[in-house]
Parts: structure tokens; C-alpha cells; sequence
């Protein structure tokens, strides 16, 4: 520990998150069930980024930008799951104040980075279906690398300005986190100085990083539906609709359950379901995205089914 001479505190160096408390003997069984939730998770999306990469007739953008999207998902849940595994096993699990830092920063880092890439995916379902005859024009190898780049870049430098207010905040004594993860409320709280300014730069980079990219996914799929329902034909627009459907729901799965736990109140009565709520984002989530990209898109079934055979 080291003092603080100036503010006569205790600077913390480690912190200790307590996960799901005492589960009355069933964290063997949660950590069988998690830990093939995980496992789950990592073979889905290895199994679409093999298939895109062997597949010569995935090799378009929509399928481009897919691959990236579950390199990025599996990043995302590498940061969270095996640490929240080991609070299912040992119910308080210290880290360093270092790594806790280093686990918010990857994990907000590659949440603004995947509401990019869902801002990316969107916009070239616009283009595919709003203004097709310009789409190969548009969406050419150097313009989706471009955009690509852009949405790593873009997510990885969303968060710094926020992780310097937060962790030059004066933490004190008290280093437990009642969470399986270090998220950004909880952090706040162990703070024995003003918080002001970190939740002013908080909310800054929110509206920035999620909200913004949120509104362009919003303005894309409002064009998309409104070209659907011109186009007139049934079986014309049940072709346009299946080619977005998966995007769609994932979308709505990624945002709803992020509105959900970032819009419930933060008071400490509600904090264990706001623990549980995280579980939706954080695990559920990403374990169901591979299975709709692979049951609700035809020609990745196909291509699975001849890398298979």
C-alpha cells in the first residue's frame, strides 16, 4: 500500500472482486454450466471465421466485416469469462489494481469497437439494398479495409481520456468490488474523492462511442425498411429482409441488453440484479450471436455444410 502524505489516505494496490457471494453449493454446478457457455462461444465464432476464411463465395463484405466481428466477440468474452469463472470457484478473488485497470480498458475498448462494427455491418446492408447498382463501387476491398481499421481504431481510443479521470481518482481503503468484473460503476464507487468530472467524461464518451454509432445503425435499418416495404413483390422483399435479419437481431439483442443494465438505476438495493443483468452482455449475448448467424443465415450453411463434407 502506498500513503499518501498530501490527502493522509491509503492508495489501494490491489482489489478484490466478490463475484457471486455465497451460492450455497451450486458454484460447481454454474461453473460447468458457464464454463461451456464460454467454450461454446470461442468454437461458434472460430467456426465462422474458418468458414468465411476457406469459403471463396463468402469472400464479400457483409461476410468480411462478419469474420472481424467474431475475432472481436471472442476478444470480448476472453476479457470477461475467465476471471468471472474463478469467482464462481473462490468467492473473493483479489487482482492487481493494474490488471483491473487493464480488463476496463479492453473491455470498453472493444464494447465501443463492436458498436462500430455494428454501425459498419448496417451501413453496407444500406447500401446493398438502398442503392445497390453503386454497391460494388462502394463497398470495394480498400473501402471496407478502410472502414474496418477505422472501427478498431476508433474503439481502442474511445476509452483512454475516460481511463485517465477514473484512475487518477484517489481510491481508498476499502478495495472490494461487488461485481465479477471490473465495470466502470463499480470502480467509481471505491473513489474517496469527487466524481464528477470521471462521470461528466463517462457520460461524454458514451454519447460519443455507443450512442452515436447506435443512431447511425438506427438511421441505416429505418432507410432498409421503409426500400423493403416499397419493393412489390413479396418474395422480393422476403429476399431483401433475410439478407439483414441476422444483423437485425443481433442488434437488437446487443443494444437491448446494454440499454437495460447501463438504464437501471444504480442504487445499492438493485445491485444484484443489475450483477445478473450484466451476465446478458457479457456471456448470453455473444454465445447466442454465432448460433444466429449460423441458423438464420443460408449461405453459411452451406458453406459449413461443404466444409464439413
Amino acid at each position: 500500500m502506498a500513503i499518501s502524505e498530501e490527502e493522509n489516505m491509503t492508495q489501494i494496490s490491489e482489489i478484490v472482486l466478490l463475484g457471486f457471494g455465497d451460492l450455497h453449493g451450486l458454484q460447481f454446478l454454474l461453473f460447468g454450466i458457464f464454463l461451456t457457455i464460454y467454450v461454446t462461444t470461442l468454437m461458434g465464432n472460430l467456426v465462422i471465421l474458418t468458414v468465411v476464411s476457406a469459403d471463396c463465395s463468402l469472400h464479400t463484405p457483409m461476410y468480411f466485416f462478419l469474420g472481424h466481428f467474431s475475432f472481436l466477440e471472442i476478444g470480448y468474452t476472453t476479457t470477461i469469462e475467465p476471471i468471472m469463472l474463478k469467482t464462481l470457484v473462490t468467492a473473493r478473488v483479489p487482482i492487481s489494481f493494474l490488471a483491473c485497470a487493464c480488463q476496463f480498458y479492453f473491455f470498453a475498448s472493444l464494447v465501443a469497437t463492436e458498436c462500430f462494427f455494428l454501425a459498419v455491418m448496417s451501413y453496407d446492408r444500406y447500401i446493398a439494398i438502398c442503392n445497390p447498382l453503386h454497391y460494388s463501387s462502394i463497398m470495394d476491398f480498400w473501402g471496407c479495409f478502410q472502414l474496418a481499421v477505422a472501427s478498431w481504431l476508433a474503439g481502442f481510443l474511445a476509452p483512454i481520456l475516460l481511463m485517465i479521470f477514473i484512475f487518477r481518482l484517489t481510491f481508498c481503503s476499502a478495495n472490494e468490488i461487488d461485481h465479477f468484473f471490473c465495470d466502470l460503476k463499480p470502480i467509481m464507487k471505491l473513489a474517496c474523492t469527487n466524481t464528477q468530472v470521471a462521470e461528466m467524461t463517462s457520460f461524454i464518451c458514451t454519447s460519443l462511442f455507443a450512442l452515436a454509432p447506435f443512431l447511425l445503425t438506427l438511421a441505416s435499418y429505418i432507410h432498409i425498411i421503409c426500400t423493403i416495404l416499397r419493393i412489390p413483390s413479396t418474395t422480393g422483399k422476403q429476399r431483401a429482409f433475410s439478407t439483414c435479419s441476422s444483423h437485425l437481431t443481433v442488434v437488437s439483442l446487443y443494444y437491448g441488453t446494454l440499454g437495460i443494465v447501463y438504464g437501471f438505476p444504480s442504487v445499492p438495493q438493485y445491485e444484484g440484479i443489475l450483477k445478473l443483468l450484466s451476465l446478458l452482455y457479457t456471456v448470453f449475448t455473444p454465445a447466442v450471436n454465432p448460433i444466429i448467424y449460423t441458423l438464420r443465415n443460408k449461405d453459411v450453411k452451406i458453406a459449413l455444410r461443404k466444409l464439413v463434407q
